[in-house]
């Protein structure tokens, strides 16, 4: 505990210190909850997203088994090129975090009479799968920041509710009885020299 001074000044700066953490303490308390809240819900996110995947390469598994060879593969893997991923912001609990839009692929074509039927359908499992995979990405960024943020969120309350408040209520009892001491021996100190004066008067009266 951090040394002290036993006077009225510092008994004030304790009591407003006091009414500040306690003021904050709910806010910080509310915001933990939220975050709490938001971190399972992103952890559900990238739950979902990965069973996604797992749907998607169970359906281009099917797709894989109608090519040939490798170069039919490796052709049909040229028919999907990202442009750019599209992103956005969002404010959770008072902390910015990126958001998937939409991934946009290079606008290539290909012969529909030299190709087999299903290169449509397989091209555009592959942009899912793709798309799937950076929106995965977004939300492992996402759950990073609010994890870290909850880490300090909680820190900060276990700070004011475990350290700060006990600490200044433990500060504001000693001062007030180091306060009242003083006052009473200050009153016993006036007592004493009034009586004495009193006894040094009557002492003068009589001679």
């Amino acid at each position: 505990m951090a040394k002290i001074k036993f006077t009225k000044t510092e008994l004030k700066a304790q009591q407003d210190s006091l009414k500040q953490f306690v003021r904050f303490l709910p806010t910080l308390q509310l915001k933990k909850q939220q975050l709490q809240m938001e971190v399972r819900l992103s952890t559900e996110e990238l739950e979902k997203n990965l069973a996604a995947q797992k749907a998607l390469v169970d359906r281009m598994a099917a797709f894989l088994e109608l090519f040939s060879d490798e170069a039919e593969v490796g052709f049909f893997e040229t028919l999907v090129k990202i442009r750019t991923v599209i992103t956005g912001e969002a404010n959770i609990a008072g902390i910015p975090i990126p958001t998937f839009d939409r991934v946009e692929f290079e606008p290539l074509t290909w012969d529909l009479f030299d190709t087999e039927w299903y290169v449509d359908d397989a091209v555009q499992a592959l942009k899912d799968a793709v798309s799937l995979r950076e929106a995965y990405k977004i939300l492992e960024e996402q759950h990073r920041l609010l994890t870290a943020e909850l880490r300090s969120t909680s820190q900060r309350v276990n700070l004011f509710e475990k350290v700060k408040i006990p600490e200044c209520k433990e500060n504001i009892r000693r001062i007030r009885i180091m306060l009242g001491d003083l006052d009473t021996s200050a009153v016993a100190r006036s007592k004493i020299a009034k009586k004495k004066s009193q006894e040094a008067a009557e002492q003068q009266s009589a001679s």
